[in-house]
């Protein structure tokens, strides 16, 4: 066997059809993003560590593909996310104090996959809001969010919202090496392991850390928090942010509020979401607050986002309208010269013909993908269908 068209594992070529429906994706996303405010920007694929780092942890470490640069002997990675990216850009590369909205579309590059079976090559597309540290830019982001899922049209899921804050405001001033063994615990929904953990802490504490894996459900869930978890500054804050985005997404989309969520608790600093839908094992969408991640490039900013597998996302996505495909004989073509047929395909291309030209020493047969041919006829190129064709199957243009 010939190894060398062979990819590696979890990596995949995306075919026409494919690439159509990402692309018509990526487009229809972008245009409501820009109709938002928000500012398209392009990262490089390719950055030094430390940037790809900032703010993520030794999880975005284990995933991300690393190489020496031949230039500086520094070593670089493939980006595993580019949320990182764009809060660079906005610390270091935009000048100017106030909001600013931002966006983004593009390849990141897993060298492992935390879900089995996933692609390690995830289509990231999303938006960041920049300056603005208040709940109002939580919601617009949200709402931003079910905007995207519309256009998508991804209408049967749930919107999980939760908040870092509860769990900092209980672990605050314990032994760090309880806090990430406490952490590690409740991501793993493991509870014999935080009774065993809380069994020394003073009794509220000890009884609100307990707790809080089951705090999971309705909107009633927050009423239920406030009665079960101490009034600290931090968990009242965050119940009332919690509170105020249900109100404002009721009737928007299914909520659930998941008080157990804890998930980028290093790289998130307050409210989170996370959108599943059936038949994906894990979230289509994430986001949420990051307000601390541009303090490493020099200019701390509040910071709230979203982002949105496209790739992960290809099955049920809508496939675009297939354009009108054309066959240019060239004996239809040498009836103009050169520049009149340039102007007569001009013309049928804008109106959103594909044209597909028959080439010189061809063997006459027509691109199977083509339902109808150009003739000319009164010194125009006019459209004829094509009863039938020579070649059989087809794919997408």
């Amino acid at each position: 066997m010939n190894p060398r068209w062979l990819l590696p594992e979890q990596m995949e070529d995306l075919l026409p059809a494919e690439a159509w429906q990402l692309e018509a994706a990526r487009s229809r996303l972008l245009a409501l993003f820009r109709g938002h405010g928000y500012e398209l920007v392009v990262p490089p694929a390719l950055e030094y560590m430390e940037s790809l780092l900032t703010g993520s942890g030794e999880h975005a470490d284990l995933v991300t593909f690393k190489v020496v640069d031949q230039l500086s002997g520094r070593l670089l990675g493939l980006r595993a996310d580019i949320t990182p990216q764009v809060a660079r850009i906005d610390a270091h590369r935009l000048a100017g104090e106030g909001v600013r909205r931002l966006c983004y579309a593009g390849s990141t590059y897993r060298a492992r996959s935390g879900d089995a079976g996933a692609s390690r090559e995830p289509f990231q597309i999303g938006a960041e809001l920049y300056g603005h540290a208040g709940l109002a830019a939580d919601l617009e982001v949200q709402g931003l969010l079910i905007a995207a899922l519309a256009v998508l049209d991804v209408h049967d899921y749930v919107l999980d919202l939760g908040h870092v804050g509860i769990f900092a405001a209980l672990v605050e001033g314990l032994p760090a090496a309880l806090e990430d063994a406490l952490l590690d615990a409740m991501q793993g929904k493991n509870t014999p392991r935080v009774e065993e953990l809380t069994v020394d802490l003073p009794e509220a504490r000890r009884s609100a850390l307990r707790a809080r894996p089951s705090l999971c459900g309705g909107s009633e869930m927050i009423a239920l928090a406030r009665q079960r978890l101490p009034a600290l500054p931090g968990i009242t804050a965050a119940l009332a942010q919690l509170e105020a985005a249900a109100a404002s997404l009721a009737g928007q989309s299914r909520l659930e509020i998941d008080l157990a969520e804890l998930r980028g608790y290093a790289y998130h600093s307050g409210m989170v979401f996370a959108v599943y839908a059936p038949g994906y094992p894990g979230s289509v969408a994430r986001g949420g607050r990051y307000d601390a991640i541009g303090e490493a490039f020099g200019r701390s900013r509040p910071a709230t986002g979203f982002s949105i597998d496209l790739r992960d996302l290809l099955p049920r996505l809508t496939m675009p309208a297939a354009p009108g495909v054309a066959w240019l004989p060239a004996s239809a073509a040498a009836a103009f010269g050169a520049g009149e047929l340039a102007a007569q395909l001009a013309r049928h291309r804008a109106a959103g013909l594909v044209v597909i030209r028959e080439l010189e020493g061809g063997d006459g047969r027509i691109d199977p993908r083509c339902d109808r041919h150009l003739v000319a006829s009164g010194g125009a190129l006019r459209e004829q269908p094509i009863e039938s064709n020579s070649i059989q199957g087809s794919t997408r243009p």
